[in-house]
């Protein structure tokens, strides 16, 4: 991606006056990953055909951010655990800290609260290249589903596989009933927590390249669990502060589904078989 010029445009974009390439690496399944010492300091840069922090005038576009010093060892999958679930409760913390308030005389008038009661975003966010529809609605099964069927709709237009879209139209309609029995709160989630996208310093965890969203928390495990990288240590801590809820694991056989047929609209129909075999045991229980 024009690395030859990278350095020239790093300095112009941001005011800098040493440039040096650092190595190379890291960018994940759709993107380049460059380091640079700078004035500034290590950064890193990602690359990609698409549209970034600001444009590459040779084509597509660069994200920079700090640069990390990272290790894939899994010193910290405790810290990691504990770490995600609080990240799952805040918003709700939020909104009791909120509530209190609103029985209390220290609540200003015309406060906002802190607190988010509706699943999505307040912009759109990327799974992957795929645009995600974060538009807000106060019921997550319809929230869900309608993430489902963006994916459906795309598979659609490139495969016209009919046993998925036969075997969706049954699905659908039974998603409800995986819900009947758990209170869905909104959380804010990474989004896309694969293996790929944590790593550890010396300090502590890291998680990086979200697909952010307000959203049930129990998503977040779904690609969690599918990849590899997450060892027994940080699934123990996180289910010791937020439990295993009833139904859980037909629930993360949905959220796998989805992240299934994401994969099988970025990287072909090698996961159509797995997002075929996950409907029909659905369909079966």
């Amino acid at each position: 991606m024009y690395l030859s010029d990278m350095e020239d445009l790093l300095k112009s974009e941001l005011n800098l006056s040493d440039v040096k390439l650092y190595g190379e690496g890291g960018g994940g399944q759709i993107c380049q990953g460059v380091g640079y010492m700078t004035d500034m300091g290590h950064l890193f840069v990602k690359l990609n055909a698409g549209k970034g922090v600001f444009d590459n005038p040779k084509g597509g576009a660069v994200l920079v951010m700090e640069f990390l010093d990272m290790t894939g060892s899994n010193r910290y999958s405790t810290q990691l655990g504990e770490n995600i679930a609080r990240l799952h409760l805040h918003n709700e913390e939020q909104e009791k800290k909120s509530k209190l308030k609103e029985t209390s005389v220290h609540k200003a008038e015309g406060e906002v609260n802190s607190y988010v009661d509706k699943f999505g975003f307040h912009c759109t966010t990327c799974c992957g290249f795929i645009p995600q529809d974060n538009s807000w609605h106060p019921d997550w099964v319809t929230f869900f589903s309608r993430k489902l069927q963006q994916q459906l709709d795309l598979v659609q237009k490139d495969y016209h596989d009919s046993e998925a879209r036969d075997l969706w139209s049954q699905l659908q309609r039974k998603i409800p009933a995986y819900f009947k029995d758990i209170e869905v709160r909104p959380s804010l989630l990474h989004g896309d927590l694969w293996g790929g996208n944590i790593s550890e310093t010396d300090t502590g965890p890291v998680i990086f390249d979200p697909a952010s969203f307000y959203g049930h928390h129990e998503y977040e495990l779904g690609i969690a669990s599918m990849f590899g990288g997450f060892d027994s240590k940080f699934f123990k801590a996180y289910h010791s502060l937020i439990p295993m809820a009833p139904g859980f694991s037909e629930r993360q056989e949905l959220y796998k589904l989805f992240n299934c047929l994401n994969h099988w609209n970025h990287f072909g129909g090698g996961y159509r078989g797995q997002s075929v075999s996950i409907m029909r045991n659905l369909l079966h229980k």
